[in-house]
C-alpha cells in the first residue's frame, strides 16, 4: 500500500482534542482540597448556576412532559415532522412497555413535587430523593458529558489505541485481533456500540459464534457515560478515574476466566456464513504500527471532527440521554426504592450475599448485599439504592459490581 503524507496539522487535529477528552473526562486533580475530575466540576457548576435561576426539577418535569407528548403523538398520528427528523424520531418511536414506563415517570414527577397520593411515593427517601438529588444532578451531568465523550470518540483516539491492542487479543484471549476495535468502542462509547459491531461482522462471517459471544459478554461494557450516572447516583464522580480503571481490569479478569466456562465454553465454533479472510490485523507494507495508528486515527478525524459535524452528535446524544433516560429513572428509581423502603424483597434476595461481605469486611455489608441481586434486572438500580449508605469504599464497591 502507498504510504499517504501526514501533515503536521493532520497530526494535531487528532491529537489534541483526544488529549483534551482525555484531561476532562479521565484526569484526577485536586480542586478544593478534594481529588476530581473536570467533567464533574463543570457539571457541578453549572447544575449550581441553573439552580441559582430556576429549580432543575421543573426542567426534568418539562422534558419527561414532553417525551411524553411526543412519544403519545408518533405512536397515533405519525406526524411528518417526527418521521422526518431522526432524533425526534429516536426519542419517539418506543414501544407501549417504555411508552408506560414514561408515563408513570411523569405521573411519580407531578406527585412528589405536589405532594399528591401516599408519602412512601414522594417522600425524601423515595421519589424526593430521585427527583431533587439524583436526576437534577443527571441533568447536569448528562449536558456536560455530551458534550465531552465526542473528543474521545470522534477524532481518532479508539481507531488508534485499536491497533496496539490488536496483537494481544488472539494470544490472551483467543479473539480475532480486529475485535480490539469493538472493544474499545464499548468501554469508550458504548457496550451497544460493541454489540451492534460485533454482530455485524458475526454475520459477515468475521467471528465465529464463540468469537461473537465472548466478545459480546466480556467486553462490552457500559458506557462512561452510564459510569457517570453510576457514580453521580452513589456520589463519587470525583473518583472517576479510579472508579473506570477497576472497572476495565475486572472486565480483562473477567475475559480471561468466563470463556472456559459453560454456557460460553459449550458455544460452536462454526461461523454464521462463509468465513471472511481476517484483514484488519495485517498491517499493509510501508507502515509500521504509529504510523498505521495515525492514517485510521486521522482518516477518523477528518471524516467526523469538524465542529458542525462535533456539536450535532454532541447535541443530539444530550437530548436523546434527557428524553429518553431521565424518564425511565425516574419510574424505575422511585418503585425500586419504594420496594426497598417498604418491603423486605431485596433484603431477603440479597441474604447469600452477606457473609461474603462480611468476611471482606465491607462497612454496610447487610445494605450493600441488596443492591447484588438487583443489578441483575437493572444496572442503574443499585446506585440509586445505595446512594443512603454512609461508606464511601461501599458505595464505591457496589457501583462497581453494578
Amino acid at each position: 500500500m502507498k504510504k499517504e503524507s501526514i501533515s503536521i496539522k493532520d497530526i494535531l487535529w487528532f491529537i489534541i482534542p483526544s488529549l483534551f477528552g482525555v484531561l476532562l473526562l479521565m484526569t484526577p486533580f485536586k480542586y478544593n482540597g478534594m481529588t476530581t475530575v473536570a467533567v464533574s466540576v463543570i457539571s457541578k457548576t453549572i447544575n449550581q448556576w441553573i439552580n441559582a435561576v430556576f429549580p432543575i426539577h421543573y426542567i426534568i418535569l418539562l422534558i419527561i412532559f414532553i417525551s411524553c407528548v411526543l412519544a403519545l403523538c408518533y405512536r397515533l398520528f405519525r406526524p411528518s415532522f417526527i418521521e422526518k427528523n431522526d432524533l425526534l424520531k429516536e426519542i419517539s418511536d418506543i414501544t407501549i412497555f417504555w411508552l408506560i414506563i414514561r408515563l408513570i415517570g411523569l405521573a411519580l414527577g407531578l406527585m412528589t413535587v405536589l405532594h399528591i397520593g401516599p408519602e412512601m411515593v414522594w417522600g425524601k427517601e423515595t421519589g424526593g430523593l430521585i427527583l431533587f438529588d439524583l436526576i437534577g444532578g443527571l441533568f447536569t451531568i448528562f449536558l456536560a458529558a455530551g458534550f465531552i465523550l465526542p473528543f474521545l470518540t470522534e477524532f481518532g483516539l479508539l481507531e488508534f489505541v485499536g491497533v496496539f491492542l490488536t496483537p494481544i487479543m488472539r494470544p490472551f484471549f483467543q479473539l480475532p485481533g480486529r475485535s480490539a476495535v469493538n472493544c474499545v468502542a464499548s468501554f469508550v462509547g458504548d457496550g451497544t456500540i460493541g454489540i451492534a459491531l460485533t454482530d455485524k461482522q458475526y454475520v459477515e462471517g468475521y467471528y465465529t459464534s464463540r468469537e461473537a459471544a465472548t466478545i459480546s459478554t466480556t467486553f462490552s461494557a457500559v458506557s462512561i457515560t452510564f459510569c457517570l450516572v453510576v457514580l453521580q447516583n452513589v456520589g463519587l464522580t470525583d473518583y472517576f478515574g479510579h472508579f473506570y480503571l477497576t472497572v476495565i481490569i475486572s472486565s480483562v479478569v473477567c475475559a480471561f476466566i468466563i470463556p472456559y466456562i459453560p454456557p460460553l465454553s459449550r458455544q460452536s465454533n462454526s461461523y454464521y456464513t462463509k468465513p471472511k479472510k481476517e484483514t484488519s490485523e495485517v498491517i499493509p507494507d510501508g507502515y509500521n504500527k504509529i504510523e498505521w495508528g495515525l492514517k485510521l486515527a486521522i482518516d477518523k478525524s477528518k471524516a467526523n471532527g469538524n465542529m458542525k459535524t462535533f456539536v450535532n452528535n454532541a447535541s443530539k446524544t444530550v437530548l436523546s440521554l434527557w428524553f429518553g433516560v431521565m424518564p425511565t429513572i425516574m419510574t424505575v428509581g422511585t418503585i425500586a426504592l419504594i420496594i426497598s423502603v417498604s418491603t423486605p424483597i431485596f433484603k431477603i434476595l440479597g441474604t447469600p450475599f452477606l457473609p461474603f461481605l462480611e468476611l471482606l469486611g465491607i462497612p454496610e455489608a447487610d445494605i450493600a448485599s441488596q443492591t447484588m441481586i438487583v443489578g441483575f434486572s437493572d444496572m442503574v438500580v443499585p446506585s440509586i439504592m445505595a446512594a443512603e449508605i454512609h461508606s464511601e469504599m461501599t458505595r464505591f464497591i457496589v457501583a462497581t459490581v453494578s
